[in-house]
């Protein structure tokens, strides 16, 4: 039952504020947001502790080897085991149809194994739910296919048809698979709690952002917004995620779809890929993002402060108004000592992974290479370049100033303004038309991006070629300066995504990016190619995942097995 204490906030001083509807009903939300009650003689789906280590440890390594941030390793994991099950395994067992339930059911158990979820919590009532959902994709994947058997097209991410079946099948299968395991990872992380934040912050978002008359975008503007919650406030900036949600935009019947709306998605695939993509690559988002995520800092801090007891919070509201702004400067200082422990676990986590990927690949090449060319090994520049990643990511981390007061001030005055009526903004934020620039000021600026390029590339050669290193090593230091800069400032988004005041720029802030840009954009350009051809994860996946997996199946089965024969014996 609502608490009725959260209808009504009575104003009986003029100190007092009057909370808004949006505010009323998360409070509400939050008071009657419970664990479902299940019975405590459900059967839960339960595996080996002492074979699910192996797995956890696998997971570990595996990890290790293909970084990806923290919010994304369980969807990541997901779409990985289902490629392998559909794709993989598929393909060498030459099955034609695919049990939906055993998917599932293997998915969950893998992921209990891998610690993804906790061991004996889940219901197996759960195996049907993701079955269900395996169903409908796999179901759409039969008839998508067929039809491009028969229509010999498809659209892919550049919008060029595929005459090619087998490559159209890829595409389609690997496009479904992606939108499935989102889906799936919705319902295992679904909180009713963060669905009424979500809301809320789509109401907020919807009343304050104003269009233009000369943009024509106001049928696009409420999935724009949707979009950027995901992006920002949920952190889910996944091609796969985003796909999902347009997909169940158009379709929203889709988790209910019968064969006659599958045979109809079908028929209108490619259409469905058109639209997807031009939302994905929508003309606002750039600026939405930009109020999205001053947003997604305080229903963050907000999420944070009524989590803590929502009654509690009314009722320091009704005594003392002054008492909800000390939360949550309190609920910010928490952050962001949070964010700084992040910082640090991220750090480690990318040198770890550089070091796996990249160091030790480039390093046995090295020492070859300069013996192949007549030059003498320098160890300095050995040792520099195994080492430089560390030092540069340490002194990030280290000089990574947190939010200043004024920071956590402007947060307080966001918060309230959604909370109290008394505060609310006034002022819409109107978007503008995105800068369009003619071609000759885009050739100038594209000489000067090119020209601040190889000067600032041209500064270290110089400086290392002083110092006596070799042109192989030269070649080798670049390499790691681009990459472990890129993941300098990829490990500081923790902390800035914190930030809502904008910093003040000075001269020497200005001559920094313009040297240092040209380097992080080299360094992102390598991380996305080395990306794709990782021959670690290429190993694990294709050569050692499928058996490991296999071997995990039959060492557990022989536990139960032993466990069985001693019940007989007792």
């Amino acid at each position: 039952m609502p608490s009725p204490v959260f209808n009504k906030l009575q104003s009986e001083s003029s100190k007092q504020l009057t909370l808004t509807l949006g505010a009323k009903r998360l409070l509400r939300t939050l008071h009657q947001a419970k664990n479902p009650s299940e019975s405590e003689d459900t059967p839960r789906i339960q595996v080996s502790e002492l074979i699910s280590k192996m797995a956890f440890y696998y997971e570990k390594i595996r990890n290790s080897v293909d970084y990806r941030e923290e919010y994304l390793l369980r969807k990541g994991a997901i779409l990985r085991i289902l490629k392998r099950q559909l794709v993989i395994e598929g393909s060498i067992t030459g099955q034609k149809e695919e049990d939906p339930y055993k998917l599932a059911e293997n998915l969950l158990i893998e992921l209990i194994r891998a610690g993804y979820l906790s061991n004996g919590q889940l219901p197996e009532t759960k195996i049907n739910e993701l079955a269900n959902i395996l169903n409908r994709y796999l179901f759409l994947k039969k008839r998508a296919i067929n039809k491009v058997v028969n229509s010999g097209e498809f659209l892919n991410k550049n919008i060029r048809r595929l005459n090619d079946e087998t490559q159209a099948r890829s595409l389609i299968t690997n496009w479904l698979i992606g939108m499935a395991a989102s889906e799936i990872e919705e319902n295992l992380s679904f909180s009713q709690t963060t669905e009424a934040f979500v809301t809320e912050m789509f109401n907020a978002l919807r009343r304050t952002i104003s269009l233009p008359a000369d943009l024509p975008y106001e049928e696009d503007l409420p999935i724009q917004i949707y979009l950027s919650i995901y992006r920002n406030f949920l952190k889910l900036d996944d091609p796969d995620v985003l796909a999902y949600i347009l997909f169940r935009y158009y379709y929203p019947e889709w988790s209910e779809a019968d064969e006659a709306l599958i045979n109809r998605i079908a028929d209108h695939l490619s259409d469905l890929r058109l639209a997807t993509d031009a939302q994905i690559s929508h003309p606002l988002q750039p600026q939405l993002s930009a109020v999205a995520f001053q947003y997604n800092v305080y229903f963050l801090i907000l999420k944070d402060v009524l989590e803590e007891g929502p009654e509690a919070v009314y009722n320091d509201i009704v005594e003392d108004p002054k008492s909800f702004s000390r939360k949550i400067k309190a609920a910010c200082d928490k952050h962001y000592t949070q964010a700084k422990a992040k910082l640090w676990h991220s750090a480690i986590r990318s040198i770890i992974y550089i070091f796996l990927t990249k160091s030790v690949f480039v390093i046995l090449l090295e020492v070859p290479a300069i013996k192949f060319f007549g030059e003498q090994v320098n160890y300095f520049s050995l040792g520099l370049n195994i080492s430089f990643p560390a030092i540069l990511l340490f002194f990030a981390v280290a000089l990574t100033k947190l939010p200043a007061e004024a920071n956590t001030d402007k947060i307080v005055k966001g918060i309230e303004e959604i909370m109290f009526e008394e505060k609310a903004r006034k002022q819409p934020i109107i978007l503008r038309q995105p800068t369009r620039r003619g071609a000759i000021i885009n050739v100038v600026f594209t000489i000067i991006y090119m020209a601040t390029f190889f000067l600032s590339f041209g500064l270290v050669i110089w400086f290392l070629d002083k110092i006596h290193f070799s042109w192989v090593s030269i070649i080798i230091f670049l390499f790691f300066l681009a990459f472990a800069g890129f993941f300098a400032i990829r490990i500081k988004r923790g902390v800035k995504s914190l930030v809502v005041v904008e910093p003040k720029e000075n001269i020497l802030t200005f001559l920094w990016s313009f040297f240092y840009i040209p380097v992080i954009s080299a360094g992102k350009w390598l991380s996305g190619k080395f990306r794709s051809i990782n021959i670690f994860v290429f190993i694990l996946d294709f050569i050692i995942e499928a058996p490991f997996k296999v071997f995990v199946t039959v060492a557990e089965e022989w536990t139960k097995y032993i466990r069985e024969r001693r019940e007989r014996i007792n």
